[in-house]
């Protein structure tokens, strides 16, 4: 991509995009095109027409999602499937109307089989039954994962996806219902570090295992992705049957467990932690198999504990020193 580039980031304002339009202002980038919500509905057909036809960009980042932990997956299952179908549906045949270069769908590591083979290679996808308490989120990104597909085979676009795995860091949603696993953590270490309580309950067993990436390092293998050359590309994303996605992962996981006990180390908590076993665990372990992105030259650098206390300290100095304990995000 060109410094001068057109390069729209659907959904900049959240844990993924933000990320994403750091790396892309740091490298130079400077033509981005970055609207909120208030601005474009991305679930509005007519708005993303509007949007495509009157600014043009040449290179898309399609970061815009409705995500959440598994009680707001259990709680809105109906708002997830339609919110993600129709971002990813509007964004996706506007791209090719509007013929932009190159577009990276953001995907997700649910999209593979609850009890596919570990670590997870590409070719897992739709090889058996989904974890059920995230399944309508899954089904929504692997729509557009088919979707980038099935435009490549029919029109011959350059639309490529990468599948995250759980993704951590800055501007994460700290809701302490609504959130994903680690920045639940953080927000309640935290509020019973700061009240003096005696534990923090976690749901579940805690024998789960996580694999999970900070977000600075999911923007530089997306960054590194959309700048290969195509001759690079086209064995790995444009030669069908071979999946139009990679795995974008550490390779490495932790017990939920010891993820709470890093998280209660770092933010001085001196309680125990109780594990709620009435609650569900999910999936059982979800480590994805990054052997191709890593053949392709990429590999992730932030190591676990190094990204914790950084998202810590975001948090402690963006939220949690303005009185966001007992309160909404």
């Amino acid at each position: 991509m060109k410094k001068d580039a057109r390069i729209f980031v659907a959904g900049s304002s959240g844990l993924a995009g933000s990320a994403i339009t750091r790396r892309l202002k740091s490298d130079g980038y400077r033509n981005l095109l970055l609207p909120d919500s208030s601005e474009l509905d991305l679930t509005s057909q007519e708005q993303t027409e509007h949007f495509f036809r009157d600014q043009k960009p040449e290179y898309v980042f399609l970061a815009a999602a409705k995500v959440g932990g598994i009680h707001a997956n259990n709680s809105y299952p109906a708002d997830f499937i339609r919110v993600n179908l129709a971002i990813e549906q509007n964004i996706i045949h506007q791209s090719w109307l509007s013929g932009v270069k190159r577009l990276l769908f953001l995907g997700s590591s649910c999209i593979y089989p609850k009890f596919a083979p570990q670590p997870i290679r590409e070719e897992a996808l739709l090889t058996g039954a989904l974890e059920s308490t995230n399944e309508p989120y899954a089904i929504a990104k692997i729509a557009g994962v088919k979707m980038c597909e099935s435009y490549n085979r029919q029109y011959g676009t350059r639309f490529m996806a990468v599948m995250p795995t759980n993704l951590y860091g800055p501007f994460d949603n700290f809701d302490p219902l609504d959130s994903h696993l680690l920045p639940a953590l953080i927000r309640r270490f935290y509020e019973a570090a700061s009240l003096g309580l005696p534990e923090v309950s976690v749901w579940g067993s805690g024998t789960p295992r996580r694999e999970l990436l900070y977000s600075d390092d999911m923007a530089d293998g997306c960054l590194f992705i959309m700048n290969l050359r195509d001759e690079e590309l086209l064995p790995h994303f444009f030669s069908y049957p071979t999946p139009c996605f990679v795995n974008l992962g550490t390779g490495e996981d932790a017990a939920i467990s010891e993820i709470a006990e890093i998280v209660r180390e770092i933010t001085g908590f001196k309680g125990k932690i109780v594990f709620d076993t009435s609650k569900p665990d999910g999936t059982p372990r979800k480590l994805l198999d990054v052997s191709r992105m890593n053949a392709l030259g990429w590999r992730s650098q932030t190591a676990l504990r190094e990204g914790i206390e950084k998202t810590c300290i975001w948090y402690r100095e963006n939220r949690f020193r303005q009185g966001e304990i007992g309160g909404k995000n």
